[in-house]
């Protein structure tokens, strides 16, 4: 789970497995796999650190690292 800022300034936690893609529309914009998206104040570079912390945290990173590595 990572926080995050909506636009409004309201703070949220986001379960970041969820996570589809992120962009920059040009504001950040998280679109899950359930099809919501959350528009933040976060940088796509912020979130995506935010992201990587939390996978390391849960013993993940390597999954993610070749999820990363896949799709460039």
């Amino acid at each position: 789970m990572i926080e995050l800022t909506r636009l409004n300034g309201d703070e949220f936690v986001l379960n970041s497995l969820y996570v589809e893609k992120i962009e920059a529309l040009p504001d950040t914009t998280i679109s899950l796999i359930n099809g919501k998206k959350h528009f933040v104040k976060e940088t796509v570079s912020e979130v995506i650190q935010l992201i990587t912390d939390y996978y390391q945290q849960i013993g993940i990173i390597d999954l993610h690292k070749k999820v990363v590595e896949k799709n460039e």
